[in-house]
């Protein structure tokens, strides 16, 4: 038996952080191991409780989500996986807590099902990119990135033809079996391509190689 996705909860609302324990306690296959009140107690607590996965409140007195994904993402061992918890759709912080190195962010008013679904996502390495939302965001806030001056060959660090097709496709939100589909071939050879995209670029994950796609100019916002 698996053992289970190990939860931190980090919201300066106590409310917020009982309801998100309950639902989550729920569920199976995942455990809430602590709560933290702010972006410190949350760094802190997930020195002590090595959690899989923190729900992170973007905006908190003191230290903020930003800045404390940004601290648990930094160490090049870092295996903890962070879901920025929002309250609007347009955030104008998710876009950075995403560069700090989120690995996506949710609304605060999902459901229990939605809730759950995105823990376990990003729990196994993916990143909250499927929804239509998260792909918005990013496109949204890639708008205020300085236009790239070098090559785009020079700012894709060496990757085949292929490999920035398959990089294309992250960008535009498709899952591995949806770039397998398009690209005719198997779903573990759409793993490789995706291990290769993050090697050769120094990314996380899929966000990250989504920000990437959209910061070089391989996707511009609202097309490719």
């Amino acid at each position: 038996m698996n053992d289970p996705i190990r939860v931190l909860v980090a919201d300066d609302q106590m409310m917020v952080r009982q309801g998100f324990t309950v639902l989550l306690n729920a569920e199976p296959g995942i455990e809430v191991v602590g709560q933290a009140v702010d972006g410190a107690d949350a760094v802190a607590q997930a020195a002590a409780l090595s959690p899989d996965v923190i729900l992170m409140d973007i905006r908190m007195p003191g230290t903020g989500g930003i800045e404390a994904t940004r601290q648990l993402t930094a160490p090049a061992d870092a295996t903890v996986k962070v879901l920025i918890l929002t309250t609007f759709d347009l955030d104008e912080y998710v876009y950075e807590a995403l560069r700090a190195g989120a690995s996506g962010f949710l609304l605060k008013d999902a459901s229990a099902e939605e809730l759950a679904e995105a823990v376990r996502v990003v729990a196994r390495g993916e990143a909250l990119l499927a929804p239509q939302l998260t792909k918005r965001v990013i496109a949204e806030f890639a708008r205020l990135s300085p236009a790239p001056r070098a090559p785009l060959t020079d700012r894709l660090g060496g990757l085949s033809e292929r490999e920035t097709e398959v990089l294309t496709h992250i960008a535009q939100g498709l899952s591995n079996a949806e770039i397998a589909a398009r690209l005719v071939v198997a779903e573990q050879t759409v793993k490789t391509y995706v291990s290769r995209i993050l090697t050769k670029l120094s990314l996380r994950d899929r966000t990250q190689a989504a920000i990437h796609a959209y910061e070089t100019g391989l996707i511009r916002p609202g097309g490719q």
